[in-house]
C-alpha cells in the first residue's frame, strides 16, 4: 500500500482524532494567486513559520496536501523534550562545543516558545509539565547518570537524578531501573495544539488551504508551485512537509528525498482508567521514555488514559494486530494493565536523518545570479513536538533577513542514506535489527 494510504488509514483509528474537534475546514486552492512566502505543510513547522512570517508584515500562503495536523504534528507521541533526536556529541564534533551549547540552549528555547504560544492564542491542548528519562538495566542506569552529569556541567542545564532506591516512588514498574526528570520539558495533546496554531495563523492574516499537495515546484527568481487547482508563485518558499514531501512520484524535491528515510511509528491508548490507578502509575504525571535506541515511550492522558507508544517499522509495513501487539508492551511494563483494554491504536510515519540531526537548509539556485530563496525544514527524526516550533522561527528570521540562527543548523552535514532507493530500506531494516538484538541484550 503507498505511503499515504497506508498512513489515511492508520491515523483514523487515533485517540487524538477521537478528542480533538475539527472545527475549521479550510478551502482548497483555486486558481493562480502570488504572495511573498508560499508555505509547503500545515503541521508544525510550516503554521509556526507561517504565524512569525505574518506578524512581520509578510503576505503568506500555506498549502496543506491533507488536512492541518494530518501528519506526524498531529498524531505523534505528544513529549516535548530538551535536545535533538541525536546525542549533544554529534553536534560538538561537526561544530564546536560552543555553537553546541547554542543548538541545545535553543532547544530550551523551543520549550518555551511552546508555552508561549498555548498561553497567548488560548490553545486548550492538555499540556503537563514533566518528562522522566528511564534506564532498563543498572549498565544503562549509570549511563544515563552520566550523560546528566555532563548535560549539567557542560551544558549549565538541571536534572534530577533518581537512583535505583527512589525509583518506585516515581513509575510503578519494576523494568527500570533508574532514571533521570527534567521539569521543564512536558506532554500535550499534539492535534489539538497543531489545530490551535492553525487558527492563529488565519486569525492573524495567513491563507491557508487544505486538500492542496503541491504537485511541482519551479525555482527561480520567483518560485512557483503548481497545485491541482491552481498556482502560487511567491518571492520564497519554505518546504516543511517533511517525509510527505517525498511520498509522491516523482518527490517534489528529489535530492531532499535521499536524506531522510520514513520510519512506521505506532502508539495505543488504553480505555479510561480510575483516577487513583491512572495517578498511581506515574505519580508526578510526567510523559516517560526510556534510554533504549529502540524505545518505548508513554504518558498519561488528561482523561485517565495511559498512551504508549513503542513499535516501529523501517520497513513501511505495518506490524500484525496492531492493537494486540501494543497492549502486550504495555502490560509487560505496567502489569496491573492486563485487564485494562486498548480503545485506539493508530501510527504513521516520520521522517529520520541518518545520524537523526535535523536537517535544515536552502536548496541551491538552478542558475548562477539567482538567490537562494527555497527553504527547507526536515529529518526531526522524532523529536520535534517543541523544535519544529523554533524551527519555523528560526526560518522565519532568515527570510526576514537574519539568518545567524538558522545557519547554525544549517552548518550541520547530512549524508544521504547508503543504497539509493532499491536498497536503502532493507539496509535500514538490518541495522535497526541489530540494535534491537543490543537493547534486548542490555
Amino acid at each position: 500500500m503507498p505511503l499515504l494510504d497506508t498512513d489515511q488509514e492508520l491515523t483514523r483509528h487515533s485517540y487524538y482524532a477521537a478528542t480533538a474537534a475539527r472545527t475549521q475546514p479550510h478551502p482548497a486552492l483555486q486558481g493562480d494567486t502570488r504572495c511573498d512566502v508560499a508555505v509547503v505543510g500545515g503541521g508544525l513547522a510550516g503554521l509556526s513559520a507561517a504565524i512569525d512570517l505574518r506578524r512581520r508584515g509578510f503576505d503568506v500562503v500555506l498549502l496543506e496536501a491533507h488536512e492541518v495536523g494530518f501528519g506526524a504534528s498531529g498524531r505523534n507521541g505528544g513529549q516535548a523534550i530538551h535536545g535533538l533526536a541525536c546525542d549533544q556529541e554529534i553536534i560538538e564534533a561537526q561544530l564546536g562545543l560552543d555553537e553546541a551549547r547554542r543548538i541545545w540552549a535553543m532547544s530550551i528555547e523551543a520549550l518555551d516558545l511552546l508555552r508561549e504560544r498555548i498561553s497567548e492564542h488560548g490553545i486548550d491542548c492538555d499540556w503537563r509539565d514533566g518528562y522522566l528519562s528511564l534506564a532498563t538495566s543498572a549498565r544503562k542506569g549509570r549511563d544515563l547518570t552520566a550523560w546528566a552529569d555532563r548535560i549539567e556541567s557542560v551544558y549549565g542545564y538541571p536534572l534530577t537524578r533518581i537512583g535505583p532506591a527512589e525509583i518506585g516512588r516515581w513509575i510503578a514498574s519494576t523494568r527500570f531501573h533508574g532514571g533521570v526528570h527534567d521539569g521543564r520539558s512536558g506532554h500535550l495533546h499534539p492535534l489539538k495544539y497543531t489545530r490551535g496554531l492553525a487558527r492563529a495563523a488565519v486569525a492573524g492574516g495567513v491563507r491557508l488551504y487544505e486538500r492542496t499537495p503541491a504537485r511541482t515546484l519551479e525555482q527561480g527568481a520567483q518560485p512557483v508551485l503548481r497545485c491541482a487547482g491552481g498556482t502560487v508563485t511567491a518571492k520564497q518558499v519554505l518546504l516543511a512537509g517533511n517525509v510527505y514531501l517525498h511520498a509522491s512520484r516523482p518527490a517534489l524535491v528529489k535530492p531532499l528525498a535521499s536524506r531522510v528515510m520514513p520510519v512506521g511509528t505506532y502508539i495505543a491508548c488504553s480505555e479510561a482508567l480510575d483516577p487513583a490507578q491512572a495517578t498511581s502509575l506515574v505519580p508526578s504525571g510526567s510523559a516517560v521514555c526510556d534510554t533504549n535506541f529502540v524505545l518505548d515511550y508513554f504518558r498519561p492522558t488528561a482523561d485517565h488514559r495511559m498512551l504508549y507508544g513503542g513499535r516501529v517499522s523501517y520497513s513501511t509495513t505495518t506490524p500484525a494486530n496492531l492493537p494486540d501487539s501494543m497492549r502486550r508492551r504495555m502490560v509487560a511494563t505496567f502489569p496491573q494493565l492486563s485487564a485494562a483494554k486498548v480503545e485506539f491504536a493508530w501510527g504513521g510515519f516520520v521522517d529520520i536523518s541518518m545520524n537523526r540531526a535535523p536537517d535544515f537548509g536552502r536548496l541551491p539556485p538552478t542558475s548562477a545570479g539567482l538567490p537562494e530563496n527555497v527553504y527547507y525544514l526536515q529529518g526531526f527524526s522524532g523529536h520535534g513536538l517543541a523544535l519544529t516550533g523554533l524551527a519555523g522561527r528560526l526560518v522565519a528570521e532568515a527570510m526576514a533577513g537574519d539568518a545567524s540562527r538558522f545557519d547554525v543548523f544549517a552548518r550541520l552535514r547530512h549524508r544521504d542514506f547508503p543504497g539509493g532507493e532499491a536498497l536503502r530500506t532493507p539496509a535500514l531494516v538490518l541495522g535497526m535489527a541489530w540494535y534491537r538484538l543490543r537493547d534486548m541484550l542490555g
